[in-house]
C-alpha cells in the first residue's frame, strides 16, 4: 500500500515539474511583434522625373521696360499693381524741344505746299504758252527761235514745280522724324498686364536699359494670365524628356494642392553653372490654367511622367528592402523573406512582375524592432 502511494507521489511530482517547465517556457517565449501591413493590389505605376532644385513660377510675358531714349520723367501715367492694356502710355519724358521741332516741321510743310501751289500754277501757264507757240509756229506767225524760248521757259517752270513738290516730301519726312523722336520719349505697354514695379519718380532721369547692362528698368510689366514653371532636371535624365509629357506641379505656398501640367519646352543645351550638378531647363505649362491666384516667383516642384503602366501588381515602394526582398506575413503568423522581380517604380509604388500575388500581405513598418524573417508577428490594428 505504501509503495502505491509512493509511486503516485513521484508521478504527481513529475507532472508538477513538467507543468512548471511549460509555464516557464510560456512566460519566456518571444512575443509576436506588431507590424503595419499592406496588401498587394493592382493599379497604375508611373516612372517619373523630378527637378534637382526648386523651380520657379514665371509669366509667359514679362518685360522690364525703359524708354528708348534718356530723359527726365515728366509724367507717370500708372501706379504699382495697376492693370494696363497693350498700347497704353506708361510714362512720358520731357520733350518740349521735340514738340517745337514737330511744330516747326508742320509749318514748313504748310509753306512748302503753298509755294508748290504757286510755282506749279506758273508752270501750267508756261506749258499753255508753249503749246500756243507751237501752233503759231506751224501757222508761220512766229519764228523757231521764239518757240525755243517759250519751250525752254516751260521746261524751267516744270523743273521748279517738281522741286517745290519735292520740298513737300522733305517737309513730311521732317514731320515723321519729329514724331519718331516724340515716340521715343513715350513708354507704352507692349501687352496687357499688371505693373509689378516702377523705378523712378517725377523729375528723375531715366535711361535706356539695353540687354547685358545692369541698368534698372523704369517699369516691370507682367502678364500674369499665362503662367508656367521653369525647373532644372539632372542631365542624366535628359534622355527621358519629351515635349507634351504630362506632369504634376506642387507649390511650396500651396502644399495641399497639386496642379496638372505639360512639358512645353526642353532647353537645347546643358546649364553648367554648377560643374558637379549640370542640369537641363524644362518649362511646364499649367493644364488647364490655374484658377487660383498664383504669384510670379513662387517656388515649385515638377514631377514629369515619362512612362506609365496600368492594372499591374504593385506594392508601396517603402515595403521593398535591399536586394529586392520583401517581408511577407504568412498564414502561420510568421514573417517570411521573399525575393521579387520588379518593373517600373517611383517614390510611391513599384511594379511587381514576379514573386508575389494579389492579396499577399507585406510589412511596411520595416524599421520596428524585432521585425525580421522568421519572427512571429501580428497585424497592427491601427495601421492595416
Amino acid at each position: 500500500m505504501l509503495k502505491f502511494f509512493a509511486g503516485r507521489a513521484k508521478y504527481l511530482a513529475a507532472l508538477l515539474a513538467l507543468g512548471l517547465i511549460a509555464f516557464g517556457w510560456w512566460q519566456s517565449r518571444p512575443q509576436p511583434v506588431s507590424v503595419a501591413l499592406t496588401t498587394v493590389q493592382r493599379g497604375t505605376v508611373e516612372a517619373t522625373l523630378s527637378n534637382t532644385r526648386a523651380g520657379t513660377v514665371k509669366a509667359c510675358h514679362r518685360a522690364k521696360l525703359a524708354p528708348p531714349a534718356g530723359g527726365q520723367i515728366a509724367q507717370l501715367r500708372v501706379k504699382k499693381g495697376e492693370r494696363v492694356v497693350a498700347g497704353q502710355v506708361l510714362l512720358e519724358l520731357w520733350n518740349h524741344d521735340l514738340q517745337a521741332q514737330a511744330q516747326l516741321a508742320e509749318e514748313q510743310l504748310h509753306s512748302a505746299s503753298t509755294r508748290a501751289q504757286e510755282v506749279c500754277s506758273v508752270t501750267e501757264e508756261a506749258l499753255r504758252n508753249a503749246q500756243r507757240s507751237r501752233e503759231l509756229r506751224d501757222q508761220g506767225f512766229i519764228s523757231a527761235q521764239q518757240l525755243d524760248r517759250t519751250q525752254t521757259d516751260a521746261e524751267s517752270k516744270t523743273a521748279a514745280c517738281a522741286a517745290a513738290r519735292n520740298e513737300i516730301v522733305q517737309a513730311r519726312s521732317r514731320i515723321a522724324l519729329a514724331r519718331a523722336g516724340l515716340d521715343r520719349m513715350v513708354l507704352r505697354a507692349p501687352f496687357d498686364g499688371i505693373v509689378a514695379d516702377i523705378s523712378g519718380e517725377l523729375g528723375e532721369y531715366a535711361t535706356p536699359s539695353p540687354p547685358g547692362i545692369p541698368t534698372p528698368p523704369a517699369i516691370d510689366l507682367i502678364d500674369d494670365r499665362c503662367l508656367f514653371v521653369s525647373a532644372p532636371i539632372d542631365e542624366v535624365d535628359a534622355g527621358w524628356l519629351k515635349l507634351g509629357q504630362t506632369s504634376r506641379i506642387t507649390l511650396d505656398a500651396i502644399k495641399v494642392k497639386t496642379f496638372a501640367g505639360r512639358v512645353k519646352r526642353i532647353a537645347p543645351y546643358v546649364i553648367d553653372l554648377e560643374k558637379q550638378a549640370r542640369t537641363v531647363e524644362v518649362e511646364v505649362e499649367f493644364t488647364p490654367p490655374p484658377s487660383d491666384s498664383l504669384l510670379v516667383g513662387y517656388s515649385a516642384d515638377v514631377e514629369i511622367v515619362h512612362e506609365a503602366r496600368a492594372n499591374v501588381l504593385r506594392i508601396p515602394t517603402q515595403a521593398l528592402m535591399d536586394g529586392k526582398r520583401v517581408l511577407l506575413l504568412n498564414e502561420a503568423g510568421v514573417l517570411e523573406a521573399r525575393t521579387v522581380t520588379t518593373g517600373l517604380g517611383n517614390w510611391s509604388y513599384t511594379e511587381i512582375t514576379g514573386g508575389l500575388q494579389a492579396g499577399d500581405r507585406l510589412v511596411i513598418s520595416l524599421d520596428r524592432e524585432g521585425v525580421k524573417a522568421g519572427a512571429h508577428a501580428t497585424p497592427d490594428p491601427a495601421k492595416k
